[in-house]
């Protein structure tokens, strides 16, 4: 179980991500007319208000989707909150890693449920036609806890509470001759 000072941590991370989240997406609503780009550097970064009722990279699910996605979200708070109370105290860069993952699905998870429109999306990367989809602040934080969670649970042991990697030996299999 991780310690206090840990979980003061994750929290502040969960709240940081949510405030930041939330923040930003009412001040694009209303600030931004609805598709229409405002270019923040060229055509690389654009901020588009755009309202997505799917999941991520437009998955639809037709007019369920909605009910579909915030249960996913509910059932993924579970599993991450199961997964924090499994951290040890010395594993802190794994308990910030969940907490940028629950951070993003909190504020993701805030749009679903107080608007039919969808989740706010509003920051669109690329070059020309060739786009990433349109995101959100909760969408990086969960792509970056999400990476960090796996080089923490990679094979090599991952990552130690300073960040560096577990030097665990792992067994070479034995030949036989």
């Amino acid at each position: 179980m991780a310690s206090a000072a840990n979980r003061k941590m994750f929290w502040g991370v969960v709240l940081g991500v949510v405030v930041l989240d939330l923040v930003t997406k009412l001040i694009v609503v209303r600030s931004l007319p609805s598709h229409m780009p405002v270019r923040v550097a060229g055509d690389w970064v654009t901020l588009q208000l755009v309202y997505n009722r799917g999941a991520a990279f437009g998955i639809h699910v037709g007019d369920y989707s909605r009910v579909v996605f915030t249960a996913l979200a509910l059932l993924a708070l579970v599993v991450l909150g199961t997964m924090v109370k499994q951290t040890s105290e010395d594993q802190r860069v794994r308990l910030l890693a969940l907490g940028l993952v629950c951070g993003g699905a909190v504020g993701n998870l805030i749009d679903r449920i107080r608007s039919a429109r969808g989740v706010v999306d509003f920051i669109d990367v690329g070059v020309g036609a060739l786009r990433w989809p349109t995101f959100n602040v909760a969408d990086m934080a969960v792509t970056c806890g999400a990476i960090t969670l796996a080089l923490c649970s990679g094979p090599r042991g991952g990552m130690s509470r300073t960040g560096h990697p577990n030097r665990r030996r792992v067994p070479l299999p034995q030949l036989r001759n």
